[in-house]
Order: C-alpha cells, then sequence, then structure tokens
C-alpha cells in the first residue's frame, strides 16, 4: 500500500489582513472628512469669486443716445377756444433735443378753417412749434393766402388757442382792394378781418 504525496499549506497570515483593513478603514475615514472640506472650499471659493465680480464690476451705463425724435410727414389737428378747427402739417418735425417743448418743423403748413368757406392758409420755409405756449412760430419765406389775397412776409405767430394770426416783419401782397405793404400784419377772426400797421402803403385797384 502507497502514500500519496501530501502537500501542506501554511494558514494565511491574518495579522497582515488586519493591517490592510485598518489602512483601508483609515483612509476611508480621511476621505469622509476631506472630501466634504474640500467641496466646501469649493463652494466658499465661487461665493467670494461672485461677490468680488459684483463688488468691482462697473455698473452699466446707459447707452446714451443724441438722436432726436423725429416724425415724418406728421400732421397735427385741433381746435381754438372758439372751436375753429386748424391742421398744421409738414415735411418733418423734429424735437429740439435741448428743449423738449419745442419741435422743430420743416415746410410747414397751416390751414385754418379747413372745412369752412373761406380757409386760411400759411406755408413756410421752417417753423417752431411751442407745445407749452399752444403757439406756431413761422418764418422763412411765410406765405398767406385767403380769399381776401395773397402775402409773403418773413414771420408769423399763429396762437391755437385764439385762432390769431400776427406778424411783426414786412409785409407785401395783394388784396381785394390792391397792393399793400406794411411793416406788421395781424389776422383775425377767420381771416375775414387783416389790420395791417407801420408804414402801411396800398396801391388802389381801379374796377
Amino acid at each position: 500500500m502507497s502514500v500519496s504525496h501530501i502537500v501542506v499549506t501554511a494558514p494565511p497570515d491574518r495579522r497582515e489582513q488586519v493591517l490592510r483593513w485598518r489602512r483601508r478603514s483609515r483612509i476611508i475615514r480621511v476621505l469622509r472628512i476631506a472630501l466634504p472640506v474640500l467641496i466646501g472650499l469649493i463652494l466658499l471659493a465661487l461665493a467670494g469669486a461672485v461677490a468680488f465680480n459684483t463688488l468691482t464690476a462697473q455698473p452699466v451705463q446707459p447707452r446714451e443716445t443724441s438722436a432726436p425724435i423725429r416724425l415724418v410727414n406728421p400732421r397735427f389737428v385741433g381746435r381754438d377756444d372758439k372751436d375753429r378747427a386748424f391742421v398744421i402739417t409738414a415735411q418733418s418735425a423734429t424735437r429740439d433735443p435741448h428743449e423738449y417743448q419745442r419741435v422743430l418743423l420743416d415746410h410747414p403748413a397751416l390751414v385754418l378753417d379747413e372745412q369752412g368757406p373761406d380757409p386760411l392758409r400759411l406755408v413756410a420755409a421752417a417753423g417752431v412749434y411751442h407745445e407749452g405756449e399752444f403757439k406756431l412760430d413761422l418764418h422763412g419765406g411765410v406765405r398767406l393766402v385767403s380769399s381776401k389775397g395773397a402775402f409773403d412776409t418773413a414771420t408769423s405767430l399763429f396762437d391755437t388757442k385764439t385762432g390769431e394770426v400776427v406778424g411783426s416783419g414786412p409785409i407785401q401782397g395783394s388784396g381785394s382792394l390792391g397792393e399793400i405793404n406794411a411793416k406788421s400784419y395781424a389776422v383775425y377772426g377767420k381771416g375775414d378781418r387783416v389790420v395791417f400797421k407801420g408804414g402801411v402803403h396800398t396801391r388802389l385797384d381801379r374796377k
């Protein structure tokens, strides 16, 4: 009877296994503490960066624009205190950037009592509408036309409240009686009464 060869192996070193387990446990404990601390430091750094940028950033200034408000082919409609209608038109209207109540008009035209039997028309090269005073100041080749005649003058001022038109510059033209020259004038009513003042010269036409 033969005896087979028996290999006897040594039992594993349990002491070394315990040491490895202790090392792993120590690393896990360190990571459990270090990771939350690291995350907290990162969040704190981000919060500090945001606060620093907020405090040091220059406020965004609104873009300033010097372009004035401009309307093309405007049309202003109103009535004076006697309930007479008037219409103001122009090629363009630009609000004065330095004085908001002033509206600069290019080639303005005024029609007083447009639907009436005898409308009064005023045209000019330029004009200014004063919103606070409700007045239209015309200048530069002003021409006044009604059934009573046609006149040329340097300036005219139309009061949208009273419906009256006055001019302080020289005026010349022709009316129903003939040619008239004067230094100033005023139009009352619906244009049915025109008063000339200052050095009035007339040349009557014989009918």
